[in-house]
């Protein structure tokens, strides 16, 4: 289910949290739905525990996922909010790098033809 890229500068448990939050964007996580256990998810992606612990703390700081004790862990009920606000996160970052762009000279038109 979440596909690893060993070569890749960004830490492992990083690339579970985007992972992991991008299938809860596009809803192939859906809410309530149970994902696995800690052991269970690094004995599948063969790493360590501890990197797994990791990257569900992040999640669960970020009202992601919740872990129920003896229940096991599951995606947060409310990630619509949660989706909602990373979306408006990257469009003001992307408004950012367009202002700065423009105070370079480039015209919103160039940015537009660039990008297609």
């Amino acid at each position: 289910m979440i596909n690893l890229d060993y070569q890749s500068r960004t830490p492992i448990y990083e690339q579970i949290v985007l992972e992991i939050e991008r299938y809860v964007a596009l809803g192939i996580l859906k809410p309530e739905e149970q994902i696995p256990p800690i052991r269970e998810m690094a004995t599948e992606l063969g790493i360590n525990p501890n990197t797994v612990k990791k990257a569900y703390s992040i999640l669960e700081s970020k009202g992601v996922i919740v872990t129920i004790s003896t229940k096991g862990t599951y995606i947060a009920y409310n990630t619509k909010k949660i989706v909602d606000e990373k979306i408006d996160s990257k469009i003001n970052e992307l408004k950012n790098i367009i202002g700065e762009l423009e105070k370079l000279g480039v015209s919103k038109e160039e940015i537009i033809n660039k990008i297609k």
